[in-house]
């Protein structure tokens, strides 16, 4: 049988080790990104390379996409669509408002391309393992399409519905949890510190208690450690809370926690913070207390 061509546009973070494991798995896989650095790990791992968005498009029978916004998704699918194969499905990785998911699916499907709305969580360390969850809805032509590539990537892939939209309702719902989990872990530890708490002591204690979160026990043990690489980076919950916000405005349903947790990671951006790993959020309570968060033995 011969193996599924696929295209891939987004090869970073979480696409990166997304479209490995496609690879591992035997599909073939075309994959663009803006980073040189990142199509020539693509090839180093087995990849073709495209030299944009309509080359990993053609001839695919699916199209990826792992993006961080609505808007570059819809700058994708702009150069993509043309090359596109008929009938090719097209699946969005992307966090993105649910009418956008929906406004997209629609559009695809008129022009005959069946449309997953599929978005993950995870983080990079479960996308490479091949273990993120993925949340999606869409049409039985679409799920039939994607789905060995879906189950290559992902141990749980929840069907959510059969309308573009849904999926990206449950994920701007994660968002809207670990957006506050972050800010209140990065709260929570800073107030500890300044009122005289050993960081890590206080780690371990939290972690092991009733007051832990996911995200306390992820995103803390970065802080001590003064590791804020991006895995996931601060400019990522501007926006993922933004949609949270959005959605709330629309429905004139009131989120103050969401709000205040959004307003802390603006803080983050506004004090140059943008790119750095999103438990860099710390750092705006630290610079007002004069404080660090740190673990033993770092610095």
């Amino acid at each position: 049988m011969e193996p599924v061509r696929v295209g891939f546009v987004g090869l970073g973070a979480m696409g990166g080790p997304m479209a490995a494991n496609l690879l591992r798995k035997g599909f073939v896989v075309r994959g663009y990104d803006l980073s040189a650095e990142a199509r020539a790990r693509h090839v180093a791992a087995g990849g073709e390379e495209a030299r944009d968005p309509a080359e990993a498009a053609a001839g695919a029978a699916l199209l990826l996409i792992v993006v961080a916004t609505a808007e570059q998704a819809r700058a994708v699918l702009d150069a993509a669509r043309p090359a596109l194969a008929p009938a090719a499905t097209v699946v969005l990785h992307a966090t993105v408002p649910p009418a956008f998911a929906r406004a997209l699916g629609a559009a695809l499907a008129a022009a005959g391309h069946p449309f997953l709305d599929a978005p993950i969580s995870g983080g990079r360390l479960k996308a490479e393992a091949g273990e993120l969850t993925i949340m999606a809805s869409g049409g039985e032509a679409a799920f039939a399409a994607a789905g060995p590539a879906l189950e290559a990537m992902a141990a749980k892939i929840y069907r959510l519905g059969a309308e573009p939209g849904i999926a990206s309702t449950v994920k701007t719902i994660n968002q809207h949890l670990a957006g506050v989990h972050i800010a209140a872990a990065c709260e929570a530890m800073a107030l500890g510190v300044r009122a005289g708490a050993d960081a890590a002591t206080l780690y371990e204690v939290i972690a092991n208690s009733a007051g832990s979160s996911w995200m306390f026990e992820n995103r803390v043990p970065h802080i001590l450690a003064r590791d804020f690489t991006p895995l996931s980076a601060v400019e990522i919950f501007v926006k993922d809370l933004g949609i949270v916000l959005d959605l709330g405005r629309a429905l004139r349903f009131p989120l103050p926690l969401a709000a205040a947790a959004h307003q802390q990671f603006l803080a983050a951006a506004a004090a140059g913070l943008g790119r750095e790993d999103d438990s860099a959020v710390v750092k705006v309570y630290e610079r007002l207390a004069g404080i660090e968060v740190r673990g033993r033995g770092e610095g």
